[in-house]
C-alpha cells in the first residue's frame, strides 16, 4: 500500500472518529478529530462536519467558513451549500440563505437531496408564500416519500389553501 494511501484511510478513519464523537455530543473533542483529518487528508467531507459541529455550537461563522472550504474542494458536494443556507438562516438572514438552497439542489453529490427543499419550504412558508412553500415541500417528498416534516407540512398548507 502506498504512502498517499495509507494518508488517506488515516484521514478516513479519524473523520469516522469524529462523527462518532459528535453523535455522542462531544463536539469538541469531535472537533479535535475532524481538524486531525484534515491534517492528514483534506476532504469536504471533513470540512462540512467541521462545520456542522462548529455550528452545533453556535459558531456559525466559523462553520461557514468551513463550508466554503469544502465547496473549495469539492463544488459537487451537496452538504456544505445546504449547511450553510441553514446558517445563515440561524443568522436571521433568510434571503441570503435561499441561493445557497438553490446550489444544494443543483449538486451532482448529494444523498439528502431533499433538505434544500424543506429548507426553502420553510422560509416560504413564514413568510406567507404558501404556494411556493406547498411547490418546495412536494419536491422534498418526491426525493424523499417517507420525510414527515414535509409531509406534515403538504398537508398543513394544502388544508389552509383550501
Amino acid at each position: 500500500m502506498n504512502e498517499t494511501r495509507r494518508t488517506e484511510e488515516r484521514a478516513a478513519e479519524l473523520l469516522d472518529e469524529a462523527l462518532e464523537l459528535q453523535k455522542l455530543g462531544s463536539y469538541g473533542e469531535a472537533i479535535e478529530y475532524y481538524h486531525r483529518s484534515i491534517e492528514a487528508c483534506p476532504s469536504a467531507e471533513a470540512h462540512t462536519y467541521l462545520g456542522w459541529a462548529l455550528g452545533s455550537q453556535g459558531r456559525l461563522d466559523e462553520a461557514i467558513a468551513e463550508c466554503e472550504r469544502a465547496i473549495l474542494l469539492d463544488p459537487e458536494f451537496g452538504n456544505p451549500y445546504n449547511d450553510i443556507g441553514v446558517y445563515l438562516m440561524r443568522k436571521g438572514t433568510p434571503d441570503a440563505a435561499l441561493p445557497w438552497f438553490e446550489r444544494a439542489k443543483q449538486a451532482s453529490r448529494y444523498e439528502a437531496r431533499h433538505f434544500p427543499y424543506l429548507n426553502a419550504g420553510h422560509i416560504y412558508a413564514s413568510r406567507g408564500m404558501l404556494i411556493r412553500a406547498l411547490s418546495e415541500f412536494e419536491s422534498a417528498l418526491e426525493l424523499d416519500p417517507e420525510d414527515q416534516t414535509a409531509l406534515h407540512a403538504v398537508r398543513t398548507i394544502s388544508l389552509r389553501l383550501n
